[in-house]
């Protein structure tokens, strides 16, 4: 059995971050000389935690030296809606405890049976098509389309687009990676952002804080394309499309990009909604993994019957807060982005 294909194309080559979900987000339009018919459509967020496409320089200024193990730092599942009024984006932590579903190594080598591993370890042994088919298999999702995420584009991207102002109620401090903001507003240039998203030693929340602070940063960089308004000026959005998707093989053309960035440009923080994967321990010992979070499978499982059925995560006329920083253990509460909106 060969990990399974899908008629769509996946790899789109979005590096950035974050900003690159803002791309996934206006991208995933139909394909193209194709009569455009209503249907959701779900899109894999991947980070990767290769770093040689920055400078010496760079790594050291912003605390990102080290060795990549070519995992996946960052995944997560975006929604969009049939009518593309409602967009969704669900967290899965890296150290999730997973099942690897089985797959060929490679030409004449064989398949690797399924086996127990970190949901981040995915893409280190079978790129982001093992990636993808991990994810589907513990969601019951179908993803159609995957975006890849660098360091690079998604510093240029930021700087791109003027920076992203960010904003928090308490002191945010992670000496892995320099972070140090005070209560308050922050601009961050494409350096700080990196920092910003990457850190996870702020506090006891670990990776479940750093989801929600990226999440954050979502809702603060879309508001930022829109004020400007990157997404309403053709020549401008040509632009800064070019530098968010590089010169890489793409699922879609700028212009297409452009396109749908100018038809999604007046979605609202409140149209969108964010939430993590409901943790309800930790994974046995005996899985040999190494220390992982396990879903609580119920509240998972509910969660992601949404996604599949179209519905919101957030009931209507309902405004529910974050807790920050979030907790480890139990069920973490889905959001409007307004929720997460500085202001």
């Amino acid at each position: 059995m060969t990990v399974k294909t899908n008629p769509w194309p996946r790899r789109l080559a979005i590096p950035g971050v974050v900003l690159a979900c803002a791309g996934a987000l206006l991208g995933a339009s139909a394909l193209p000389g194709r009569e455009h018919v209503p249907r959701a459509m779900n899109i894999l967020l991947m980070g990767t935690d290769e770093r040689d496409v920055i400078s010496d320089a760079e790594k050291q200024q912003f605390h990102a030296g080290g060795q990549p193990c070519g995992c996946t730092d960052v995944l997560m599942l975006i929604h969009l809606s049939a009518h593309r009024d409602r967009v969704s984006v669900i967290g899965m932590p890296r150290d999730s405890a997973a099942q690897i579903p089985p797959y060929r190594q490679g030409a004449g080598a064989g398949e690797r049976p399924p086996h127990p591993a970190k949901l981040n370890a995915a893409f280190q042994e079978g790129g982001p098509e093992l990636a993808v088919a991990t994810v589907e298999s513990m969601t019951g999702v179908n993803v159609d389309r995957f975006v890849q995420v660098d360091f690079r584009r998604f510093m240029d991207t930021v700087n791109e687009a003027g920076g992203v102002e960010v904003c928090t109620p308490r002191r945010l401090r992670d000496s892995a990676t320099g972070l140090d903001l005070t209560p308050g507003k922050h601009r961050l240039d494409g350096g700080r952002s990196l920092q910003y998203v990457r850190s996870r030693h702020v506090d006891s929340s670990a990776d479940l804080g750093r989801i929600q602070r990226q999440q954050r940063f979502l809702v603060q960089a879309w508001r930022e394309l829109q004020g400007r308004g990157l997404l309403g000026d053709p020549g401008r959005a040509l632009h800064l499309a070019r530098t968010l998707l590089g010169s890489g093989p793409q699922g879609f053309s700028l212009n297409e990009l452009v396109q749908e960035a100018s038809a999604l440009r007046g979605l609202p923080p409140s149209a969108t909604e964010f939430t993590t994967v409901p943790i309800s321990g930790f994974a046995p010992a005996s899985l040999g993994i190494g220390a992982a979070l396990t879903w609580d499978e119920q509240k998972a499982d509910a969660l992601f019957a949404k996604v599949r059925k179209d519905q919101p995560l957030v009931a209507p006329n309902a405004n529910p807060r974050p807790a920050d920083p979030p907790t480890v253990l139990g069920s973490t509460v889905p959001v409007r982005g307004s929720a997460y909106a500085c202001t």
